[in-house]
């Protein structure tokens, strides 16, 4: 691609960023790296919409790293409630307690060392700095990997993973030196986030908003005719998986007081009765939580064999443990 093509292509995606852009907290100029580094952990495989309540509630608590390490592994999982991928939660919990001893408090502010940090994988480390610190790296996501992939190769999606080719395009695509303010710094931290939003608001996977993109003009895929995917997408399911079948059971783990019977989690009850028995509907909104838990586990078409498979991942994950007194959240 010619050098001032690609130049119009950095000032008219960064423009529609500046116009077009959603006001969320952690891109806030009082969002600190802590605020981002949570966020980045929350949107893993998530949408914006589910993690924004969760991500503030979590703020509000614990602000800082500090804060959450002091506190038991099992309020960090129960505060993550139904963002899916619990295990997201001890690892953030673990990155802050390695923060917290090892980096004296503070968001360590390049990759390699967020790398070394729990739960850091590339991506997120790349992301943490370019969007907390303003490294001018190379991000890639899912939406930057099919905005790529359209405007520049021609093809409606990317491939199914990540590979090397994809990274090498991101990378030649990165403003450099000698564009925007400060060396192409700061032209460079607008495009990784603005091209991220465009592929989050408006080219999406299944339906693009083609008539409102910045760059539709330049887009190869628009001038190849919008071919079909070279493959077919494939959802991942939740009715009737061992995903399911975890979630619910952590929601009782979630919500329950006291360490639960492995029998009461693989097995089934008369819940009617056992509620009115030994825990009664109370008006208290714990009470009704934990007592919907249980009716939602046990309502689930689930074999034995499903259950027992999916406990024993629970607690082979760190997400569930195991003691006389019964199963509980880790401690």
């Amino acid at each position: 691609m010619p050098h001032p093509a690609l130049e119009k292509i950095h000032h008219d995606i960064t423009a529609w960023y500046s116009a077009n852009a959603r006001e969320l907290p952690w891109r806030g100029s009082a969002a600190g790296p802590w605020a981002v580094m949570v966020s980045e952990f929350m949107l893993q495989q998530t949408p914006v919409v589910r993690v924004r309540p969760v991500w503030e509630a979590w703020m509000q608590r614990w602000p800082t790293p500090a804060a959450l390490a002091a506190e038991p592994v099992a309020e960090a999982v129960r505060a993550w409630g139904r963002l899916g991928y619990p295990r997201r939660a001890l690892r953030l919990h673990a990155a802050a307690v390695v923060i917290t001893n090892e980096h004296g408090g503070k968001v360590p502010g390049t990759e390699a060392e967020l790398l070394a940090l729990p739960g850091v994988g590339t991506y997120t480390a790349a992301a943490i700095a370019c969007f907390a610190f303003k490294v001018p790296t190379v991000v890639v996501d899912t939406n930057i990997r099919r905005v790529h992939a359209r405007l520049v190769s021609g093809k409606a999606l990317p491939e199914q993973s990540q590979n090397a080719a994809e990274l090498a395009l991101a990378a030649r695509l990165l403003p450099q030196a000698g564009e925007g303010n400060d060396a192409g710094t700061a032209l460079a931290n607008d495009w990784n986030i603005a091209v991220m939003e465009l592929g989050a608001l408006v080219c999406t996977a299944r339906s693009p908003r083609c008539e409102d993109c910045p760059v539709v003009n330049q887009c190869a895929w628009i001038a190849a005719g919008r071919p079909e995917p070279h493959y077919k997408p494939k959802g991942q399911p939740w009715h009737g998986t061992d995903r399911q079948v975890r979630g619910a059971m952590m929601a009782v783990l979630r919500h329950s007081t006291a360490p639960v019977q492995r029998r009461d989690l693989l097995g089934t009850v008369d819940l009617a009765a056992a509620a009115a028995e030994a825990r009664p509907l109370n008006p208290a909104r714990e009470a009704d939580d934990e007592h919907r838990a249980w009716v939602g586990l046990h309502a689930l078409d689930a074999p034995a064999e499903q259950r027992e498979r999916a406990l024993a991942s629970l607690l082979a994950d760190g997400l569930a443990q195991q003691s006389p007194a019964g199963i509980a959240l880790p401690r």
